[in-house]
């Protein structure tokens, strides 16, 4: 009996073992298919990440940026906290905001609690943080699927209420709170935040000031642990599983036992933070009984807290990648051997493991993954001891060293996605076709981003093909095939980067419908015009799925009834031009440089000329409007650029503004003449040849009438034509420095000091963006690609309006008046500021230049306001033209003429129904419309 039982699990054994094989050998050949594919794994198995239109922190070498502060006028280096007063203000005054007793607080967690996952909504809760004296922060991380990791994850708590806040969805948006953390009058609660305020800077910028930490409590008072899980048994008698902190963050929706976990951590801390500090207040009372020189405890777990908010984010840039790793696995290896073994010492192991680490970390930067998801380092010890010669036996290898360390999981599948996607580079390696450690580099670029690279590009990983390695790569190609590659790899790079980042990611037209009172349809619209008449009760929902409102007062006419088809018809999310639905851009039809000029009424509600394109259809569009632009030039006689700018005086104070005298045919040089005469010689003004800087330094000469230059002129010259305006937004884009260039550029010049000199404001000519302030200029290639990377530059004559309604309404007696005006009072859209400001700002404060075409009137001084570099003063002088001698009809007809280019250069095949090339845009305007005319006349006389 005992040897048939003995037999049988004996049987059962073999049973399972053979299964095992099995198993294991159906998993190593489901490995090997898709190690075969070829592919990159990406391709198909996305990331939350990759969805992000902004990443702070890159995968790139290049250092990170910390935000440069608008309301500070001083240059902040990169490393100084740009919050550094504050904060110095507070470590030497600490202050509390724990006024109440902890027996008042109620400790229940209710069950509802606030998901934030909409902009609308992070709105909401930055209002109500900002009323708020003390609140409760948490965040939970992601590190495993991203190289530099990600907050996944925000937890805040007041009083009253439980939010979690979903960072991924609301990743490009998080800046909505960057004033309520850096408020010093609200306190916010931590538990252990030394990570927690680098990883709001690394992705949202995101700077804290005014912390209570209560892990910095639990050192001032001795206490026996600094756990938030012992704080939450001690104080509220809660028991969490810290296990859950490990769990993928990233999912939605969440279960619900990490959806507890995470409100847990933050309800209570408001309690614990109460309870700790009046238990060192307690402390402080007991300790200064009969002591003059007493340590104030409270005061100092508040300066231990706050000294925590003065660390500055900073990414881990080696020498050599993945050199720090290689030397830490050599040294363990060493170690755990005991002695100096004969493999351990030997220079071809050590080699490999240089090699693999090396490998693994450029691998995890263009795939946004950690370094342990792509390579164990089990794994490369078991490769470096063995040195496989064949695919197959790496593959085997690496697969055995992970089950022996017991890594195998559904978290860490080996061998990882990456290293199936991409084996030939190990094959590569351990034959030896890549000698060079520094030849690693470009080739994992060329193939994994180049021109037909296997893996797709993303925020992370763009700029680690451009900041840090196109020129080593580019060299690699021209050498293969060819000079035209390098070329044709930056532009697919730029132009795939320039549709994932720019292109609308949501559907521009919302077919929203309102209808008047009495039920006929006013226009499709979006929805924050809609929320825009609930929120003041002037409309009631009449269905919701499309949304739709009646409007509870009689609007100023009827679409139809004044030519306006266009507005009561839906509209798709499509390219007008070929149909493409995948991507799609905003596009003027009329320039902006034209528009912008236009009488208020006449450019009011201007959705008929804004339509879709794709990146294609836009080049092809923007093409022939810069070739139309030139036309209208010869036409009217009016340049496209300021021909000629003369300095009007001789300003020797760097920090005196020059006065610019404008001279179409006279004495002068053209603005970008002149910059890039400047640009040039102070970038290599050192090392031309004597007679080039000679003629450039000539150029420069006449902008300032013939004198000598000093660098300072050079710098000065630099932001020339430049528009107040113009400088703030490029200093704001780029966080370029404006410090002075102190270095001679130009032999013998002097170089004037002065004990109070602050600076010349100049931009660092590596840096500086020619070409790129105003993208309409005169013979801009309609392209996506320049120079400095991406072709941003589409973009700023681009970011237009979203659907806009012909609606004016009439004055009721029922409705106030300030809300009489719905439409045209209130109707701003967010992407639509920029435009609208820079419309406002010319029209309305800047004198116009005139020359042969205005009757030939004395050459005007330069207004700061209006930028020399672009289309502007060309606009305004056409616009001025022919509305002096046309009037507004001769603006519609011009309107007409710029919207039967586009259809000749473009042959839309899918523009909405009641688009027409004549149309008129005549609308009627209530009483209290800010575009009527008579209202517009009497609010300009009440302001002179």
């Amino acid at each position: 009996m005992e040897s048939r039982l003995k037999l049988r699990a004996l049987l059962m054994a073999a049973s399972l073992a053979a299964l095992s094989l099995f198993l294991a050998s159906q998993y190593r050949r489901r490995r090997r298919q898709k190690l075969r594919s070829g592919s990159c794994y990406l391709r198909t198995d996305s990331k939350p990440q990759q969805s992000f239109k902004r990443v702070l922190a890159d995968n790139s070498y290049a250092p990170f940026k910390h935000l440069k502060r608008k309301d500070s006028d001083d240059e902040i280096s990169s490393n100084v906290h740009p919050y550094e007063a504050e904060i110095m203000a507070l470590l030497n005054n600490p202050r509390l905001e724990f006024k109440n007793r902890p027996d008042d607080m109620d400790l229940t967690m209710k069950d509802a609690y606030v998901w934030v996952e909409t902009v609308p909504q992070l709105e909401e809760l930055a209002d109500i943080l900002a009323k708020e004296r003390v609140f409760a922060v948490d965040t939970e991380q992601h590190s495993l699927r991203s190289y530099l990791g990600f907050t996944a994850l925000m937890q805040i708590s007041t009083q009253e209420e439980d939010y979690l806040i979903d960072t991924i969805a609301l990743h490009d948006s998080m800046g909505i709170l960057r004033s309520v953390f850096s408020n010093p009058s609200i306190c916010k609660v931590f538990h252990g935040a030394d990570n927690d305020v680098l990883w709001l800077q690394r992705d949202f910028h995101i700077y804290v000031v005014n912390l209570f930490d209560t892990a910095k409590a639990c050192d001032v008072l001795l206490k026996p642990q600094r756990s938030l899980a012992y704080l939450l048994e001690t104080y509220c008698g809660v028991a969490t599983n810290k296990l859950l902190q490990r769990e993928d963050w990233r999912q939605r929706p969440l279960p619900e036992e990490m959806v507890l976990y995470a409100r847990t951590d933050a309800h209570y801390l408001l309690y614990i933070a109460h309870c700790m500090v009046a238990e060192i207040r307690e402390r402080d009372d007991e300790e200064s009984f009969g002591r003059d020189d007493k340590l104030h405890f409270v005061l100092e777990a508040c300066r231990r807290s706050n000294a925590i908010c003065l660390q500055l984010y900073t990414k881990d840039i080696e020498a050599s990648p993945g050199e720090a790793a290689a030397s830490s696995l050599i040294s363990r290896h060493l170690n755990g051997q005991g002695s100096a073994s004969s493999d351990a010492l030997d220079t071809q192991f050590q080699d490999v493991i240089r090699r693999l680490c090396a490998w693994r970390e450029l691998m995890a930067r263009v795939h946004d993954e950690s370094l342990r998801f792509v390579l164990s380092d089990p794994a490369i010890l078991a490769l470096a001891e063995k040195v496989p010669s064949t695919l197959s036996e790496i593959f085997d290898t690496m697969t055995q060293a992970d089950l022996n360390a017991e890594s195998l999981s559904a978290s860490f599948p080996s061998p990882s996605p990456v290293v199936c996607s991409h084996m030939d580079h190990l094959g590569h390696l351990f034959l030896k076709k890549i000698g060079d450690l520094n030849d690693l580099f470009p080739v994992i670029l060329q193939t994994c981003l180049g021109q037909n690279g296997s893996c797709p590009l993303t925020v992370c990983n763009y700029p680690l093909l451009v900041n840090s390695t196109m020129k080593l790569t580019n060299r690699v190609l021209s050498r293969q095939n060819g000079s035209k590659s390098a070329k044709q790899v930056t532009r697919k790079a730029s132009r795939q980067l320039f549709v994932q980042k720019f292109s609308c990611k949501s559907p521009v037209y919302h077919n929203c419908r309102i209808y008047a009172n009495d039920g006929r349809l006013l226009c499709y619209s979006d929805r924050r015009k809609l929320e825009w008449y609930l929120r003041r009760d002037l409309a009631k929902v009449v269905d919701d799925d499309p949304p739709a409102i009646m409007l509870l007062f009689e609007p100023k006419g009827r679409p139809e009834d004044e030519d306006n088809d266009f507005y009561i018809q839906s509209k798709k999310n499509i390219c007008v031009g070929c149909g493409e639905g995948n991507h799609y851009l905003r596009y003027r039809i009329i320039p902006s440089c034209y528009r912008m000029h236009f009488p208020e009424h006449l450019k009011s509600h201007r959705s008929h000329d804004i339509v879709l394109l794709c990146v294609d259809c836009h080049e092809v569009a923007h093409a022939a409007a810069e070739k139309y632009k030139r036309q209208v030039a010869a036409e009217f006689g009016v340049p496209l650029f300021v021909r000629n700018i003369a300095d009007s005086k001789d300003v020797r104070d760097p920090s005196e503004t020059s006065e610019l005298t404008v001279n179409f045919e006279q004495a002068g040089v053209s603005p970008l003449e002149l910059r890039t005469a400047a640009m040039a010689l102070i970038r290599h003004g050192h090392k031309m040849p004597p007679k080039r800087r000679e003629e450039l330094t000539q150029v420069v000469m006449r902008f300032y009438g013939g004198r000598e230059i000093t660098n300072e002129d050079l710098e000065r010259a630099l932001l020339v034509g430049m528009s107040s305006h113009e400088r703030k937004r490029l200093e704001k884009k780029r966080g370029l420095s404006l410090k002075r260039n102190k270095a001679e550029v130009i032999p013998g010049a002097e170089q004037k000091k002065d004990d109070n000199d602050t600076g010349v404001l100049s931009i660092a000519a590596d840096q500086l963006e020619v070409g790129r302030l105003d993208c309409e200029k005169e013979g801009a290639e309609s392209s996506f690609i320049s120079d400095e990377g991406c072709g941003n530059s589409l973009l700023h004559c681009d970011s237009v309006a979203e659907e806009e309604a012909p609606i004016s309404i009439e004055n009721d007696k029922n409705i106030e008046s300030n809300k009489s005006e719905a439409f045209n009072c209130e109707d701003v859209h967010a992407v639509d500021i920029y435009d609208d400001e820079e419309s406002r700002t010319v029209q309305n404060e800047v004198v116009g230049i005139h020359d042969s075409v205005n009757g030939g009137a004395p050459q005007p001084k330069h207004n700061p306001k209006l930028s020399l570099l672009g289309h502007g003063p060309h606009g305004k002088q056409v616009v001025d033209h022919i509305l002096q001698e046309y009037g507004e009809d001769g603006i519609r007809e011009f309107c007409q003429r710029w919207r039967q280019v586009f259809v000749e250069a473009v042959q839309p095949r899918f523009l909405p129904a009641g688009w027409d090339i004549k149309h008129s845009g005549r609308r009627d305007f209530g009483e209290f419309s800010v575009y009527n005319p008579a209202k517009k006349a009497s609010s300009d006389a009440a302001r002179t």
